[in-house]
């Protein structure tokens, strides 16, 4: 669903669910609605909630409420994790792979949710076992408080570790990102298709066009906007009634025969 802008803190909330179930008392059927949302700063932060009430905008409210109270930090290494992890609860389980810059994120609306809300851009996940909504959301939460730094596994195995192969892929990945110093946005694309064969706004007359007799040789063009096809040697031959066709034929000077006056000059 929608996220949603909360002032306080720079938090978004995303909904995962609302989900409703039913009792049967003596008077009749009793209903509940629970939500389960989701609650980050995409800067590392990020926590769930599962409220209930009997009606859903104070389902949604109390759900938010718990979520903020159970925001964890996660580390980070750039746009993904530092190394791989795996989340087990109940009978779902996740697994969360580093990718490099621009892969973004692989996974279902769950999953995604949470590590959008998180900060992560790029990562790559897979699911095994159940989907449920409720045990995918905690399973995750459990493979990211797995996550450790290399400073803190150096100090606790005491020795010291080089340069790990998720860094030398982000180093990588970004070596070949191309980096934009300029604010302009990008042009859409043009369509040329057809412009060659009209030839702008004059290509309306084009070639000889259809004569009015079937029989006849062909007939000049419509005279469109610029210029058009000669007319033809049929009858409906001409010029175009926007200049587009040819001239017409002189008169012949050497019979001695002047053109009749236009009733309109």
């Amino acid at each position: 669903m929608a996220d949603h802008f909360e002032d306080s803190g720079h938090m978004t909330d995303t909904t995962i669910g609302v989900y409703r179930t039913s009792t049967t008392v003596k008077g009749g059927r009793r209903f509940s609605l629970g939500a389960l949302v989701v609650v980050g700063d995409h800067r590392g932060r990020v926590g769930y909630g599962y409220g209930k009430s009997n009606e859903v905008p104070l389902a949604l409210e109390k759900a938010q409420k718990y979520a903020r109270r159970n925001l964890i930090n996660v580390i980070m290494a750039g746009t993904t994790l530092p190394h791989e992890v795996e989340g087990k609860y109940s009978s779902s389980k996740v697994r969360l792979i580093p990718a490099s810059p621009g892969t973004g994120i692989v996974a279902g609306g769950t999953v995604r949710a949470i590590l959008d809300a998180a900060g992560v851009t790029d990562c790559l996940t897979k699911c095994y076992g159940s989907t449920n909504a409720k045990t995918l959301v905690k399973a995750v939460f459990e493979a990211l408080g797995q996550i450790r730094t290399r400073a803190a596994i150096e100090a606790a195995r005491g020795l010291e570790l080089g340069e790990t192969e998720i860094e030398k892929r982000i180093a990588k990945g970004r070596a070949y990102m191309t980096s934009s110093t300029s604010k302009e946005r990008a042009k859409g694309p043009v369509n040329t298709v057809g412009q060659d064969s009209r030839g702008g706004r004059g290509g309306r007359g084009g070639g000889g066009g259809r004569g009015r007799r079937p029989g006849g040789p062909g007939g000049g063009g419509r005279g469109g906007y610029g210029g058009g096809g000669p007319g033809g040697a049929g009858p409906a031959g001409g010029a175009g009634p926007a200049g587009g066709g040819a001239p017409a034929a002189a008169p012949d000077q050497s019979s001695g025969d002047s053109p009749a006056p236009s009733a309109n000059p």
